[in-house]
């Protein structure tokens, strides 16, 4: 119980000074003790506030005097404070009154000092604004003068620079949303203006690759001038031979060149200047800047792609005239002066490699196009021409590191068909020197006009005969024909020109075209004049006189191509001129014409032959045909004294066999079926006088009687039949040394035959006589003895 007490002590104290929310704990323990302990500290609580009550009471009852003495001066103060309030009410009232103006002005103060701090704010932000509004608008004005390069670069730095820092506003985000619709704006206007350069560069393409060609060749022709002057004393010495000495056109040439380079020396315009490639440097920037350049780059080498097969497009007509192959190559040329002038001041867009392709395209589609084309000119002035261009157009693109060795390569090509058109060309040329000749040795009258014709032809004179007038052997054409191959190497050396080729190749070329021009041509037109109708015995004897002094030219010809390219014949591969044969040929053909039209005319004059086969005796004298013809041969025998001497004994020899052949198978013609003696008689009297004819020596160089020797098989048939020695004939036959070796037995039996016939008509009675009898008992016994020989031939073989 003791210790109980002072347990409730420690918990009310703990109540007294613990906070009202914690004593909880402290109840429960209260609870939480002995049996009874509730009771016990309920009692002892209540002692504890009775106690706390007295303390009160003894307080209370201590101050109380002081509090009446506090309430006593209160109600004493009362009055005082009532007057007070009255006092201040009023002073509160007088002090609003006077304060309401300052409240006033303090208002205005406060509302002025907003305005002052909103308008610095203002001012700041507008000064923060400002400048994105300053390149807004720079950016417009950009946009309306063009200036589109320099409209990408504001945007870049709106967007980087200044639009961050105000982008809290309503009109920047309009500002961000614009940007991408001026770009694209941007983008389709540079693109537009690069499809007008486009087309632009297409029309004027030509322009420029005119204006590049024309450098190109006053440049050339400069260099050309300059060096032809410095050889012209070379040149001079070079064309001079046979007394021809050209005009010295290099120095009027140079001259000019000069003249003209002097002129256009200040002209001298490039692609950049003739055409504005401004839209696509921009183009290029733009697409840059937009980060497409790749883009652009695939586009405009499409469209140049494109142009450039339009370009490479040839007209139809384009071969008919020069220009139209100018017109082509200005095109071609401007396209890749234009491709080489993007190359070099752009980075990328244009690439080598792109422009090589661009031209290994071109350049095979070009060598077909002219190849094809080349093929239609009949005109060698305008092969020439497409030469000289093809050349100028060549070194142009050369000039420009474009590889050309395949252009000079079809040059090759063209110059085989210059050659052809050439050779067509003097092929006129020579039928219409052959129709206007005369055929008769050239007249000269005095020295002026032998020098005048040997200046033209190196005549040499075998006799050195200089008194006039006299003739030189050969007609008017040699000469011509001299001059007119002269020309046409001349000709052939014009396409050799500018080929880039070493002096042995050139040569080279102007041989083989030399060649094809005798070998062919010349020789064509000899072989063809020969066979013409028109051409007599004259006409070919005076042919042949040509031929042989052109032939004797040959060698002057070879001289003056040595002297034309400064190669020495004695060169190893230097070609020969095959003019020997040529004229060889054309002048064995000439023989053998001369042969036959002598044969034909002897043809002619037999078939005039009118023998009466049955005569009983010769008239005495020769046939009136055998004279004439005899008469023609011996004024046609003089002329050919100025033919070479195997010539014209030949010609003889080939008449005199055909005549004996004619006469021949005139007397064994199978349908002449009967010969008198007399016949004979007369025939032998005809062969007597071409026997006297072939003795004459008509044309001299035979030895002995070797032209009557065309005759001896028919002297030797008439003798036998006219001494009618049949046993000296069958005696000796097959020995070397028979009196009648030439006559065939088969000839014999076949005339024999015909007198046996006749003998039997025109001898009706001579059964009655006993000489007829005996005569022809002769007759039957020698046919059986010549069908035996001719049987015993037939067997042998």
């Amino acid at each position: 119980m003791a210790e109980s007490l002072p347990e409730h002590e420690r918990i009310l104290q703990e109540i007294e000074s613990t906070d009202t929310a914690c004593v909880g704990p402290t109840l429960r323990s209260v609870y939480d003790d002995q049996p009874n302990a509730h009771q016990r500290f309920m009692e002892k609580l209540d002692a504890c506030i009775r106690n706390h009550d007295r303390e009160i009471e003894k307080m209370c009852n201590f101050h109380h005097q002081g509090f009446v003495d506090a309430i006593t001066e209160l109600l004493k103060v009362r009055a005082d404070a009532e007057k007070l309030k009255v006092q201040v009410t009023d002073t509160n009232r007088r002090l609003q009154d006077a304060g309401k103006e300052v409240i006033a002005q303090t208002e205005e103060i406060i509302r002025c000092r907003i305005q002052q701090r909103n308008i610095t704010t203002v001012v700041e932000k507008l000064q923060l604004c400002l400048p994105v509004l300053e390149m807004y608008s720079k950016l417009k004005e950009q946009m309306k003068v063009k200036r589109y390069y320099s409209a990408l670069k504001t945007m870049e730095q709106l967007e980087n620079m200044y639009l961050p820092r105000v982008s809290q506003y309503r009109f920047c985000q309009i500002m961000i949303e614009n940007l991408p619709k001026l770009r694209e704006e941007i983008k389709e206007i540079s693109m537009s203006d690069l499809k007008d350069f486009l087309e632009s560069i297409r029309k004027h393409s030509d322009k420029i690759g005119e204006t590049a060609m024309k450098q190109a060749q006053q440049q050339k022709t400069f260099n050309t001038a300059l060096q032809k002057q410095n050889n012209v004393n070379y040149g001079r010495n070079m064309y001079a031979i046979n007394g021809r000495v050209p005009e010295p056109k290099y120095e009027i040439t140079s001259k000019r060149t000069l003249e003209e380079e002097d002129e256009h020396e200040e002209e001298v315009l490039t692609a950049h200047d003739l055409v504005d490639f401004s839209p696509v440097y921009r183009c290029l920037h733009i697409y840059s800047v937009l980060g497409d350049g790749e883009t652009f780059e695939n586009y405009y080498r499409k469209q140049r792609r494109k142009q450039a097969r339009l370009v490479l497009q040839p007209q139809s007509s384009m071969h008919e005239t020069v220009e139209g192959y100018r017109r082509y190559f200005s095109q071609i040329v401007g396209f890749f002066v234009v491709e080489d002038h993007i190359l070099h001041v752009t980075q990328g867009l244009v690439t080598r490699a792109y422009t090589d392709e661009l031209w290994n395209m071109a350049l095979s589609k070009i060598i077909a196009v002219l190849r094809t084309h080349s093929s239609y000119c009949t005109d060698p002035d305008l092969v020439l021409e497409l030469k000289n261009l093809i050349v100028v157009f060549a070194d142009t693109l050369q000039g420009y590191g474009f590889p050309v060795n395949r252009l000079f390569d079809l040059l090759f090509e063209i110059r085989d068909q210059y050659n052809e058109t050439l050779l067509k060309k003097w092929a006129g040329l020579f039928r219409d020197i052959f129709e206007a000749d005369n055929y008769s040795p050239i007249p000269v009258a005095n020295e002026e006009e032998y020098k005048i014709v040997i200046s033209k032809f190196p005549f040499q004179d075998p006799e050195l005969d200089k008194s006039f007038p006299k003739k030189l052997p050969m007609s008017q054409s040699v000469p011509q024909i001299y001059i007119q191959v002269k020309e046409f190497i001349y000709a052939s050396l014009k396409f050799s020109e500018s080929l880039h080729r070493s002096s042995t190749e050139i040569d080279d070329m102007l041989r083989k075209s030399t060649n094809l021009l005798l070998t062919r041509t010349l020789s064509s037109c000899l072989q063809n004049l020969i066979k013409k109708p028109h051409i007599g015995l004259t006409e070919l004897v005076q042919i042949i006189i040509n031929t042989t002094h052109l032939e004797q030219a040959c060698k002057y010809l070879e001289d003056f191509i040595t002297n034309i390219t400064n190669i020495s014949q004695e060169t190893v591969h230097t070609a020969r001129l095959y003019g020997l044969s040529t004229f060889k040929d054309a002048r064995h053909a000439a023989e053998g014409e001369i042969y036959t039209k002598l044969n034909q005319k002897i043809d002619e004059f037999i078939q005039l032959a009118d023998y009466d086969w049955t005569m009983s005796e010769s008239a005495g004298r020769a046939s009136g045909y055998l004279m004439d013809l005899i008469n023609f041969l011996r004024s046609t025998f003089q002329v050919f004294t100025h033919l070479p001497g195997k010539v014209a004994q030949t010609a003889c020899m080939s008449a005199c066999q055909h005549l004996s052949t004619s006469l021949m198978q005139m007397l064994l013609d199978s349908e002449l079926k009967q010969i008198s003696m007399g016949a004979v008689q007369q025939f032998n009297l005809d062969v007597i006088q071409c026997e006297l004819f072939a003795s004459s020596e008509p044309v001299p160089g035979f030895h002995g009687d070797t032209l009557q020797l065309a005759f001896i098989d028919l002297r030797q048939l008439l003798d036998l039949f006219m001494v009618w020695d049949w046993s000296t004939y069958l005696a000796d036959y097959g020995q070397p040394t028979s009196k009648y070796l030439r006559v065939n037995p088969s000839t014999a039996l076949t005339l024999l035959e015909k007198m046996k016939d006749t003998s039997k008509k025109n001898n009706i009675f001579a059964q009655f006589r006993k000489n007829d009898r005996d005569k022809q008992k002769l007759i039957e016994t020698v046919v059986k003895q010549l069908r035996s020989l001719v049987n015993g031939m037939s067997q042998h073989t």
